[in-house]
């Protein structure tokens, strides 16, 4: 076997999420607007690291495969009500130039669980859901939006289930780390590369959560 640098960036490996990204590279969506998404819930709670750190990287490297690189600034607040010093609710905002937007809104003092990612194209909408089960967990939104003249129109469609693969994502995330492995200079998603950029974009959040105003990677 060869030597593979991996991290746990699980939800890479959910089915739903490589569905998604397949649309997105695709074209389906057309160009990307803006990506935004939710982790809360109530509890676990932390002393030893805030809610960015607990939740948003799994958020940060979903968004950062889609967009396909770096934000080149980053914003971000948080407050904290359990422990002094300790963020319980954060929120992110990631700006890729180009007028794409990102944003993570990260809580564990929350009334219910919300798991989901929304990403939005010039062409089409779409929305995984990970609270949700069977076809509602993937959903691509057909709704356009434009101006003609001085009048906004907008073009509702219904939701169209986008499918994805039943496999269980740890066992998928440990299917691609032993082919790595076997095959040689095959880098999985996850590699040692991507897990450094979502530290960085990680350490410039908690810097503007710190000093305010924005930061540059």
């Amino acid at each position: 076997l060869g030597r593979v640098l991996m991290v746990g960036h699980l939800l890479l490996y959910h089915p739903a999420f490589e569905a998604l990204l397949a649309v997105v590279r695709a074209g389906e969506l057309g160009r990307l607007r803006y990506v935004y998404s939710t982790r809360a819930s109530l509890g676990k709670f932390r002393r030893e690291e805030n809610a960015l750190w607990s939740f948003a990287p799994h958020d940060i490297s979903m968004i950062l495969q889609l967009v396909g690189r770096l934000p080149d600034k980053v914003m971000a607040s948080g407050s904290h009500h359990l422990t002094e010093g300790v963020a319980d609710t954060t929120m992110s905002h990631l700006d890729f130039g180009d007028g794409l937007q990102g944003h993570i809104f990260v809580s564990w003092l929350h009334p219910y669980k919300d798991q989901r990612l929304v990403v939005v194209g010039d062409k089409a909408m779409a929305v995984f859901n990970d609270v949700e089960a069977g076809s509602g967990k993937l959903l691509l939104y057909p709704h356009k939006a434009h101006w003609d003249g001085d009048l906004p129109v907008v073009t509702k469609a219904d939701a169209v289930p986008i499918a994805y693969g039943k496999d269980e994502p740890l066992e998928r995330e440990c299917r691609v780390f032993l082919d790595a492995a076997s095959q040689g200079g095959v880098q999985p998603p996850s590699d040692a590369a991507e897990g450094v950029r979502v530290l960085r974009v990680l350490d410039a959040c908690q810097r503007a959560i710190n000093e305010g105003g924005s930061v540059a990677l």
